[in-house]
């Protein structure tokens, strides 16, 4: 029979040691204006919906627009007469997170 290997334990050694920054608990609300930007509210509706914070479906409405936002971006690089299209995509959008954070807030009771 062969020996066990024991299990190792990793340490990370950081320079300088991590510190938390107090933040006063209020969030400030990015506007959906960049890619960037958008793939963070399509993470923030990943982490919602594992989280069980928001429904299946409203994570997948949310995905949809997100997918439909990113291709315009791409076509926008190409044809700007796009931009008001996106324009709107993005402003729906904001809403649709801002929609779906006041239901997830409410639902929390906060």
């Amino acid at each position: 029979m062969g020996r066990e290997k024991k299990p190792t334990q990793l340490s990370l050694p950081l320079s300088p040691p991590l510190r938390v920054i107090e933040g006063g608990g209020q969030r400030k609300r990015e506007r959906l204006v960049s890619r960037d930007a958008v793939v963070r509210a399509l993470v923030e509706t990943g982490a919602d919906m594992l989280l069980r914070r928001i429904s299946v479906e409203r994570a997948e409405e949310i995905q949809e627009s997100i997918d439909r936002i990113l291709g315009l971006f791409d076509r926008v690089d190409e044809t700007p007469a796009l931009m008001p299209v996106l324009g709107r995509q993005l402003a729906d959008l904001e809403a649709l997170m801002t929609e779906t954070r006041a239901a997830r807030s409410a639902r929390r009771g906060g």
